[in-house]
């Protein structure tokens, strides 16, 4: 079993999603609708937000780069902003308008890679700001959503096209149709051993990718579940919110699902997850506004 203890945002309406842990060992997340970025404080159990210079921003993802500071995408504002442990904050204006950047990662070539779903491109940036957008391979209409790195690129979710997405560093993309139809592809999680798991929302199943491109998909116990978020654990098992059935579960790596645990508050809007170095994992609860904390025994 687990317990599970939540953990109240102070701004109303913050609606947080992609959470993350941060070099300092709290939890960092994006408040989408508070506009502001928030960091649990992972031993004292306290809250601290920072506001965003551009009203409306809509702050979605967040991922700690290789210079020490947090890094996040502005859906609405069209920025790349970075954020130093003690809230100093910097922007990055996008080359094409309105490409919704979404999904954010760090990429074993040293740079922040994110997904611009608007325009159907992945995006790169450097520590010292510089961008450079993809599109050319990529299916038009696909909207890219999440990332994850590999030492070869970074594979990306293509939730409108049913497909896994994968870019070289170099800029080279591939593509994977996954079995199911219109499965609707979000998380992505890169495991220890090698393999690529994803979340399908309206396929209410996870995922796993075995290079260079073999998809097996397994299904969650409860029915029309809608899992959001997937994280490896401690464990090495696949953790993963249900955003609908209001659950977080469980699964091992050969893909049997060991546990499905109640969250406690009902209709919380359970919807990224992450694994901390100190053996829990943390939730956003979108329509709660709130963190999650899953504290396994």
């Amino acid at each position: 079993m687990v317990r599970i203890v939540e953990h109240k945002i102070p701004t109303p309406g913050s609606h947080p999603y992609i959470v993350a842990e941060g070099p300092d060992g709290n939890i960092w997340f994006c408040e989408h609708g508070g506009n502001k970025i928030g960091r649990l404080n992972v031993r004292q159990a306290t809250i601290t937000e920072f506001a965003l210079p551009q009203p409306g921003s809509a702050p979605l993802g967040i991922f700690p780069g290789s210079d020490g500071r947090m890094w996040f995408t502005q859906q609405r504002g069209n920025r790349i902003g970075c954020i130093d442990l003690d809230g100093g904050l910097q922007e990055f204006r996008l080359p094409t308008p309105g490409s919704g950047p979404n999904g954010i990662i760090l990429g074993h070539d040293g740079a922040i890679w994110f997904s611009q779903t608007e325009c159907d491109q992945v995006a790169r940036i450097s520590m010292q700001g510089e961008i450079r957008e993809f599109g050319v391979g990529i299916t038009r209409g696909s909207r890219p959503l999440s990332l994850s790195a590999t030492p070869d690129g970074i594979w990306f979710s293509e939730a409108s096209a049913n497909r896994l997405g994968f870019i070289s560093y170099s800029g080279a993309v591939r593509e994977v149709d996954i079995p199911t139809h219109d499965s609707q592809p979000r998380a992505t999680i890169a495991h220890p051993d090698g393999t690529i798991w994803f979340v399908e929302t309206d396929g209410n199943a996870l995922g796993r990718l075995t290079p260079p491109g073999s998809i097996v998909e397994y299904p969650i116990p409860t029915p029309l579940s809608s899992p959001r978020g997937v994280c490896v654990g401690a464990d090495g098992h696949l953790w993963f919110t249900e955003n609908a059935a209001n659950k977080i579960g469980c699964m091992t790596a050969a893909g049997r699902v060991v546990g499905e645990y109640p969250i406690p508050t009902s209709s919380s809007g359970a919807r990224a997850i992450c694994a901390a170095s100190n053996g829990r994992l943390y939730f956003s609860q979108y329509d709660l506004g709130a963190i999650g904390e899953v504290i396994p025994d």
